[in-house]
């Protein structure tokens, strides 16, 4: 790859990446598509990709792929509990397979790989998220060998953007149900005061007493009260 077209190619990611935070109100899933359209857009070789997060040493969902045999590349891993893209997120930041019809060092994995997906070159990326699971970001292409050192140098810029991108959708999602949260707990202190004629930091008191006397979250707690109290209501905003 010729020095200008690499540097065309960061020059691509970068926009991209800025793209990307622009679009606070867009649906993760439009968001994610982005990232990984970019992906295939954007690292020479790239034929599909996905973004997936572990669950446990072993274990992995898809959160979004550009191809089905790539989330079913996933659930054999799963199956397997090994592979590319969970070796990248626990052992090594990126794992390259030149050819999955002559990569050994996942046995079980290989063999139904081999057989259910026709792809040779894989690269996989480890991703950080807001909330500090780990994840990657997957590259697939039927060529074998078609990941080089080149290849891999971009992707690990793009991964960054990837990991930062989803970060920022995270931290907003988790903003949103901070908000929500302090809302309805603040609408069921004022149906206990109302109700036993206390002050706001007696009613509080009296959830929170509640919550661990029950073990139900905070916030739940004061949902259920509320949904109690005023189930037309809740009804009403549901449909």
């Amino acid at each position: 790859m010729g020095e200008e077209t690499t540097t065309n190619v960061h020059v691509a990611i970068a926009e991209l990446a800025r793209r990307l935070h622009a679009g606070d109100d867009r649906p993760a899933e439009a968001v994610l598509g982005d990232v990984v359209g970019g992906a295939i857009d954007h690292v020479p070789g790239a034929e599909a990709a996905s973004i997936s997060i572990t669950h446990g040493r072993n274990a992995l969902t898809t959160e979004f792929s550009t191809d089905p045999l790539a989330t079913r590349h996933n659930e054999i891993q799963t199956a397997h509990g090994e592979g590319p893209c969970l070796a990248a997120a626990w052992d090594e930041a990126v794992v390259r397979i030149d050819d999955l019809w002559e990569d050994d060092r996942w046995p079980g994995y290989a063999v139904d790989a081999r057989s259910a997906v026709p792809f040779r070159s894989i690269l996989s990326f480890r991703l950080y998220t807001a909330d500090e699971k780990l994840g990657t970001l997957t590259l697939y292409s039927r060529t074998p060998g078609n990941f080089g050192t080149d290849v891999e140098e971009i992707g690990l810029v793009y991964a960054a953007h990837v990991a930062n991108a989803w970060m920022a959708r995270e931290r907003k999602s988790q903003f949103t149900s901070a908000l929500a949260s302090r809302d309805i707990i603040g609408q069921a202190k004022g149906m206990i005061m109302e109700r036993f004629g206390i002050d706001a930091v007696q009613a509080f008191e009296l959830l929170r007493r509640l919550s661990q006397d029950g073990n139900v979250k905070l916030a739940e707690l004061a949902r259920q009260l509320v949904e109690t109290d005023h189930p037309a209501r809740e009804e009403s905003s549901r449909s």
